[in-house]
């Protein structure tokens, strides 16, 4: 099964992957065009802010066995076959949020979309970027990120890498007797500016 795989410590809190997200999702699938859109396109990944500023792409797993499949008293969400993704089918949805209270991530949110000639808000949340898949493109967060905090890929493909990186740090840090640095130079120094400015301004 493909994924999105977070690795957060890279996440610099851009947000990009929330502006591709919003176009993806759009009826024109263009930025300027979508903001004027009647029934405007909302992210389905959350940057969502800790502390000293620190940043998390939030998204849907896609679970299996998934918690808001198995609660939804209509089976608006189905699982494709194919991507093994979680989608709703926005016609069977009656907004009763029963997902939302299962979802172990929150990351469910009710909005209007251009799929439904109503304004009738449903489950909107991220679906794969089912269409781009099926057209051999990878999901638009992921194309956007340009630090590496999302990447895409075969689940086990990308659980081994992330063990093989962790297992070498581990080994250079036994051999060198300190820690060896997982983040980028660049990420690891805009991280100290922003616990810095968390200082100055008493937030934490």
């Amino acid at each position: 099964m493909k994924t999105v795989f977070v690795t957060p410590e890279l996440c610099i809190g851009c947000r990009h992957c929330e502006v591709a997200c919003v176009i993806e999702h759009a009826k024109s699938k263009q930025l300027f065009a979508a903001v004027a859109e009647e029934k405007r396109s909302q992210p389905r990944v959350y940057v969502e802010t800790g502390m000293h500023y620190l940043t998390f792409p939030n998204r849907c797993r896609h679970c299996d066995p998934a918690p808001c499949m198995q609660v939804c008293p209509t089976e608006a969400l189905v699982r494709d076959d194919a991507t093994a993704s979680v989608l709703v089918r926005y016609e069977r949805c009656i907004g009763c949020a029963v997902c939302a209270m299962a979802c172990p991530f929150g990351i469910i949110r009710f909005n209007s979309v251009h799929q439904l000639d109503t304004d009738r808000e449903v489950n909107a949340k991220c679906d794969n970027c089912i269409e781009r898949q099926r057209a051999g493109a990878i999901p638009a967060c992921a194309e956007a990120c340009k630090t590496g905090a999302l990447t895409f890929g075969e689940a086990g493909d990308l659980i081994r890498s992330s063990r093989k990186d962790f297992t070498l740090r581990l080994i250079a840090a036994q051999e060198t007797g300190a820690e060896a640095p997982k983040m980028p130079a660049n990420i690891k120094a805009f991280r100290s500016i922003m616990a810095r400015l968390a200082e100055l301004t008493g937030e934490n």
